[in-house]
């Protein structure tokens, strides 16, 4: 398990986390979801013993994050945000070197990366640095996974890779957990919240909400509707104008908007609507999913 006990961190007047509490289960997905910004990453350094916290504690399965870093080190696999391995040397060559720094071999450790690294050892007298993003994602992972650690930490693993590729990292995520591994990922990207177990949400260094997608979802406390028409940036604007809106912004191909007393006349928001000139309307009642309960949370801290 991972105990996070009033943590803060500040980079010169800069508050990065703020007095953030929390607790991740041993076996679990858990997603720390939110924009960039929000101090995903600075957690995930601080739990992976590169920086040091201005004050609180982080204990990872018993082990104090500072004052424990070395045995921290040895139970965690890191995948940082930005591909970090040595671009001139060959794919074998950095599995290599990665397992020699714990003192082990790819040998010793294979079955634990064997459905990656399957996938890139076709290619493993190739220099890291010509792969694809698809290919260099799955090479950091065997990497961080090389040692057989109990956790493992991934900082937006899935920036910049392609839908596909995307999918395929999180079902090679899910069998990890199978072999018994607590996963902690960070992600800007909201649709992948609902592919965790518990997800915590963060803006501006400080936790918003932590339960399952699901929790989450249900506890969304506003009438929610999705409105479309023919000029999408006059529709927002004329959104806005409207006497009953409360909040209002952009979704997909469609507008979510809820309402001040959580409720409204359809016919009367249509017709308010093609009085200001706006065409081809179309309203229907929107099911919320977690971006919809992101911006209803930040809403609501900024109204405290």
């Amino acid at each position: 398990m991972i105990t996070v006990s009033n943590i803060s961190k500040q980079y010169e007047s800069v508050k990065a986390l703020t007095n953030i509490s929390f607790s991740i289960n041993d076996n679990e997905i858990f997603g720390l979801i939110g924009p960039d910004g929000a101090g995903k990453t600075t957690f995930m350094r601080l739990l992976t013993t590169m920086l040091l916290p201005d004050n609180g504690l982080i204990e990872a399965n018993g082990f104090n994050t500072v004052s424990d870093y070395k045995k921290v080190r040895n139970i965690i696999g890191y995948m940082p945000g930005r591909f970090s391995l040595y671009q001139d040397l060959t794919v074998e060559e950095n599995l290599n070197f990665f397992a020699s720094v714990f003192n082990t071999t790819i040998e010793q450790n294979y079955d634990l990366i064997a459905n990656i690294y399957k996938q890139i050892e076709p290619f493993k007298n190739r220099v890291a640095g010509k792969l694809s993003g698809g290919m260099k994602q799955k090479l950091a992972l065997s990497c961080a996974l090389i040692h057989k650690p109990e956790i493992l930490v991934l900082d937006e693993p899935t920036t910049g890779v392609d839908a596909v590729s995307r999918m395929e990292f999180w079902q090679m995520l899910k069998r990890l957990k199978m072999k018994g591994i607590t996963i902690i990922v960070s992600t800007p990207y909201m649709d992948e919240a609902s592919l965790c177990d518990r997800v915590a949400l963060i803006q501006n260094g400080q936790i918003l909400k932590i339960d399952t997608p699901e929790n989450i979802i249900k506890s969304y406390p506003k009438y929610l509707i999705a409105v479309n028409a023919k000029n999408k940036y006059k529709l927002i604007h004329d959104l806005r104008k409207y006497k009953n809106s409360s909040s209002v912004f952009a979704f997909g191909s469609s507008v979510h908007v809820t309402f001040k007393n959580n409720n409204t006349d359809i016919d009367e928001l249509k017709n308010f609507l093609i009085s200001e000139g706006n065409v081809e309307i179309d309203i229907n009642i929107a099911q919320p999913d977690i971006e919809d309960c992101f911006m209803e949370l930040m809403k609501a801290e900024k109204n405290e």
